[in-house]
């Protein structure tokens, strides 16, 4: 019963559907491989086994009774810690709200439930979710799943680690600059930042978002759309949901595709164990698939400059944290008061600034997809670093100045508005995985899917 776990989610549910295993036979066999890999990987935090129990015999009872489960039955998950549960704590990584019983469920761990889904637990996160290494002073670091010795990236650190080692069949995340991709990458799973208002948003914040978007997690491409037709849905209260449908099973692509292809994303420095990755898919691509590359990406300019102020601005007017007392944020970790801090000095004029440099950045990438059917490019500028290492401060021999600078690959295409993922693109020579950042067209959230299967399928 200890394999059930192995089985991609699209397999579990089918032997659910045709009666050849239980909720509760997937549940026990997760829950196994929880207690074999989560003390040393800490992954899944706020662990509450009987509440997953409870869900799963209530699945099993359904499916008894004759009735339609829903279309994650049976698959064992755990939300992020950011994301607000009923079931279960919600900290944020935070001494702050280390006890913090929210008792409701933000509308993904909601929608997840009502399909089905059996949540055990919550998924290890950095504090409000800053920086991607995934540690806190709550539940402490989750290592990377291929060394225990290195970080698994973040913030959707705790997702990516129990994917990797099948502790969950699939997981919700989050993406700010990076947040779903970088940790996908180093843990050899998908994750999908999808389009603005495709998955909606339900937060206390701000009603129009222009960075932070939660999007799904797994280990295929298919698992990963099985979840995401859930999240996508469209919502009434969120007023940018457009919601979209997403094809489960996903279909290859019918042609071959004209690849935009960058390896710096406009001169960042990148190391070459990453690079040397890389360019064996590039090989793959280009030989085996038949696909035209071109050395192309969208002018980036002011990327960086339109990232960071936005980013401060949303850190310093986030109902959560400007509830806080003074003492209260005091005890926040440095990176984030420093956040909070930049956005409060900013003028009106600073964040009018960086709204406009975010709808040009829109523009020009719309533009630049009129010539091209994807864009390739590296997801880290590293391979995973030391676990006790907040952050590098180097890449390829390039100082870093900010806590955030050495992932500006994946920061640069949040500013663009466009959908993005991590695919599993192969391994260095220590063993370490590397993602590749596959990046779509306005609104190409399925055809970015397709693409990304066809890989996939391509390479095993």
């Amino acid at each position: 019963m200890s394999e059930l776990c192995d089985l991609s989610a699209i397999e579990q549910r089918r032997l659910l559907a045709t009666r050849e295993t239980s909720a509760v036979e997937l549940l026990d066999s997760h829950l196994a491989r929880i207690e074999e890999r989560n003390p040393t990987l800490n992954a899944v935090v706020s662990l509450d086994p009987s509440v997953g129990r409870a869900h799963a015999e209530a699945v099993d009872a359904t499916i008894a009774d004759g009735r339609d489960p829903g279309p994650l039955a049976g698959l064992v998950t755990a939300n992020k810690d950011l994301t607000e549960t009923a079931d279960f704590r919600t900290t944020y990584g935070s001494p702050v709200f280390a006890e913090f019983e929210p008792g409701f469920d933000a509308i993904l761990a909601r929608r997840m439930k009502e399909a089905g889904a059996i949540p055990v637990g919550k998924t290890n996160t950095p504090e409000f979710g800053a920086g991607s290494n995934t540690f806190n002073p709550v539940h402490g670091a989750t290592a990377n799943a291929f060394d225990e010795t290195k970080t698994c990236g973040g913030s959707s650190g705790g997702a990516a680690v129990a994917l990797a080692t099948n502790m969950l069949a699939i997981a919700d995340g989050s993406d700010f600059g990076g947040s779903l991709r970088n940790p996908a990458a180093w843990s050899n799973v998908v994750g999908f930042r999808p389009s603005l208002g495709v998955v909606p948003n339900g937060g206390a914040g701000s009603a129009w978002p222009a960075l932070g978007i939660a999007g799904p997690m797994a280990r295929t491409v298919d698992d990963l759309a099985l979840l995401f037709d859930v999240l996508a849905a469209p919502e009434i209260s969120d007023p940018l949901s457009r919601g979209m449908s997403i094809p489960s099973p996903v279909a290859p692509v019918d042609r071959p595709l004209r690849v935009a292809w960058s390896d710096t994303l406009g001169g960042l420095p990148v190391e070459s164990d990453v690079l040397e990755v890389l360019h064996g898919l590039r090989d793959h691509v280009e030989t085996d698939l038949g696909w035209e590359i071109v050395e192309a990406e969208p002018d980036l300019s002011d990327a960086d400059e339109c990232f960071h102020a936005l980013r401060a601005w949303t850190f310093s007017t986030d109902a959560l944290l400007s509830s806080l007392t003074p003492e209260q944020r005091g005890e926040l970790k440095e990176t984030v008061q420093l956040e909070i801090t930049e956005g409060e000095a900013m003028s009106a004029a600073d964040v009018s600034r960086g709204l406009r440099q975010l709808k040009s950045l829109w523009r020009r990438s719309v533009s630049f997809f009129e010539s091209y059917d994807l864009l390739i490019a590296p997801v880290t500028q590293v391979s995973p670093f030391p676990l006790e290492q907040e952050y590098p401060t180097s890449v390829a021999g390039v100082e870093m100045e900010r806590y955030t600078q050495w992932m500006m690959s994946c920061c640069r295409i949040t500013v663009t508005g466009l959908p993005a993922m991590s695919l599993p693109a192969g391994f260095t020579e220590q063993g370490l995985p590397v993602g590749a950042q596959l990046i779509g067209g306005p609104w190409g959230d399925v055809d970015l899917l397709r693409a990304a299967k066809t890989i996939e399928a391509s390479r095993g």
